[in-house]
């Protein structure tokens, strides 16, 4: 019993001399320095405003068309004896070269008698009119012959008309779309034969909204003349073509005049020359096929005392970040006259100036403090002179 009072008292004046021991040592050690820490405000990167001039350019959309279609018919009947090797798909063709032949020999025919018939006629119009001199012959009998002299010059028209008719040309250089008759076959007045397109120019409608007309100068309605095309604003367009990107130059030439009631947009329409690159001077040039899809930049018009402010630091509601001298943030609505995928653009009157910041903020404050670049490189250069440097941003 003794032995375990015994070895019980060691135990504890072990424990009583590491525990004394402990705090002794620990009364001994120095304190710890203490460092004030200061606070940090959020940094941001700022941009100076500055007004400038904008030349704006307003992006739209379109499908190129020609700008005349033609669905071939007949209009004489008869067999097709002879198709040109263009009369195909793809085919291109000459103002007033022929496509297609139907048989001629009925209005050949028709021709040689008609202006038989007219030759007579001509004999008793003139013996009708001697005799009418001579006192032979009534009024009335010189009007029937004339009469039927007319009758038959207008039958010889008709006939060589009809014969014409039988060669199938075109008033325009252009391209066949679809071939609907081929040789050998019948024809009658109103049979399709084909369809084909003009290729001096193309067409793309180009829709703009009300916001891009404020944008855009376009020919009046009234400025269209016969024969001669209004030079409005230059398109760039593009578009992708044998797996590389096409570029084309065209102009706007007109608008349509109405608002569309389905999208209430205003279509303008551009031109662009010589689309499949035909004449010898746009032979090195792309093709532009009909039905491609485009994109196209129209030149708009240039306006003074412009802000220009990155797309990215404009906030919800049209609110820009400015940082004012004190650095302290002022949340300002601004007055957004437009805006694309990179910029937004302001009118200088409604931006106080100074800077505003490019960094977006979760929950900025109005006159929150902020730290800039500048700033920040100042502090740094402050705690290393505090910690004994010898320069700001150099080394001991």
């Amino acid at each position: 019993m003794k032995r375990k009072i015994l070895r019980f008292t060691v135990i504890v004046l072990i424990l009583a001399s590491a525990v004394g021991g402990t705090i002794f040592m620990s009364q001994m050690k120095p304190p710890p320095q203490t460092r004030e820490v200061a606070q940090l405000h959020p940094l941001v990167e700022v941009m100076p405003l500055e007004e400038t001039a904008v030349d704006f350019r307003v992006t739209t959309q379109g499908t190129v068309r020609p700008r005349t279609e033609t669905v071939l018919s007949a209009e004489v009947s008869g067999p097709v004896i002879w198709v040109s090797p263009k009369f195909v798909a793809g085919g291109v063709f000459e103002k007033g070269e022929e496509l297609l032949r139907i048989d001629p020999t009925n209005y050949r025919v028709a021709v040689e008698q008609a202006e038989a018939l007219l030759k007579q006629r001509e004999i008793e119009y003139e013996g009708s009119k001697k005799l009418r001199l001579s006192g032979y012959r009534a009024e009335a009998d010189l009007a029937s012959a004339a009469a039927a002299l007319a009758t038959a010059r207008a039958e010889l028209t008709r006939a060589k008309r009809d014969l014409e008719r039988t060669r199938i040309t075109l008033p325009y250089d252009g391209m066949v779309r679809a071939k609907e008759a081929d040789i050998g076959q019948y024809v009658t007045p109103g049979t399709r034969l084909a369809v084909t397109f003009a290729t001096d120019y193309a067409e793309i409608r180009l829709p703009l909204t009300d916001q891009d007309l404020a944008f855009v100068e376009l020919p009046d309605p009234g400025a269209l003349t016969e024969g001669e095309a209004v030079e409005g604003p230059a398109v760039r367009l593009t578009a992708e073509r044998e797996g590389r990107a096409g570029r084309w130059q065209a102009r706007i030439v007109r608008t349509e005049g109405v608002v569309d009631e389905t999208n209430r947009v205003t279509y303008a329409v551009a031109r662009v020359q010589d689309p499949y690159a035909l004449e010898p001077e746009r032979a090195e040039r792309m093709p532009l096929p009909m039905g491609t899809f485009v994109a196209a930049e129209i030149d708009g018009v240039t306006l003074e005392n412009i802000v220009r402010v990155p797309r990215r630091a404009l906030r919800a509601n049209d609110q820009l970040l400015f940082v004012d001298e004190d650095s302290r943030l002022r949340i300002r609505a601004v007055d957004v006259i437009r805006a694309d995928a990179e910029y937004a653009y302001l009118h200088r009157d409604s931006v106080p100036g100074g800077r505003i910041t490019l960094t977006a903020l979760e929950s900025p404050i109005n006159g929150m403090r902020v730290r800039t670049g500048a700033e920040s490189a100042r502090g740094s250069d402050e705690e290393r002179l505090a910690a004994g440097d010898e320069t700001p941003g150099g080394t001991q």
